[in-house]
Parts: C-alpha cells; structure tokens; sequence
C-alpha cells in the first residue's frame, strides 16, 4: 500500500482544497492529511481560523479521498510526522517547492500547482466585499 500524507489548516474549504487532496490521493492508496490545530493557526498566521479545528476535521474526514486526519501542531515536526504515520509520499502544494526536500530520505516529496486564483484568504475577503 502506498501512503500519502499532506498538511495545512484547510479553513473555509474551498474547490482549490479539493483539488489539491485529490490529486494528492491520486498518488497511492491512503491519504492522511495534517491539520493545522487552532494555536498553530494563530502562530503562523497571526489570526484563528474561521472554523475551529474539530470543525475543520470533521469537513476534511466526510471527504472521499481523505482515509485519516490528525493534528498538525508544529510545522517543524514534519519528519516526525511522516515517519509516525509510514508516508511513502509528501504532497505539498506549490508555494512550499523546496521547503521539505530535506525528508527525501524518509519519502518521496511532491510540490503540486495550486488551483490559480483560489485562495483562502481571497474566499475571506470575497466574503467581506
């Protein structure tokens, strides 16, 4: 079986979202997504997520494509991460190229592109126009 796994906070879940775990699922057979908890939301970002963290599992775990979610609560435990839950494969999207290279001697790592002009924060700003 081959595993993949991919992170991020996935708040107001949008088709960018979608495509990106779909792709990501399309590499193997069983997908595990880390999901950016609240704090680490706030620390990264300097604001909380629109949903809460267990909202935000709760829409990631109804997905078809997503076997198995979990909280993400450093950005630095990656390789923790992937060897806790046996990845053969990272997905990352785009804007992250390089950022991970350092676990290809634990997996496989993949930067896929971005849905073009989808943005979580451009979903929020649509919202408040």
């Amino acid at each position: 079986m081959k595993r993949i796994i991919t992170f991020g906070t996935y708040d107001v879940f949008h088709v960018g979202h979608l495509r990106l775990l779909t792709r990501a699922r399309a590499l193997g057979d069983h997908l595990t997504v880390g999901i950016s908890t609240d704090e680490l939301n706030v620390d990264k970002k300097g604001r909380a997520p629109v949903f809460t963290y267990g909202e935000r599992c709760e829409i990631l775990s109804a997905l078809r494509v997503v076997d198995e979610v979990f909280a993400e609560h450093s950005l630095e435990a990656k390789r923790e991460y992937v060897l806790e839950h046996r990845a053969d494969v990272l997905v990352m999207g785009d804007d992250w190229v390089g950022r991970f290279d350092d676990l290809a001697d634990v997996c496989e790592v993949r930067y896929l592109p971005r849905t073009p002009a989808v943005s979580t924060t451009a979903v929020i700003e649509r919202i408040r126009d």
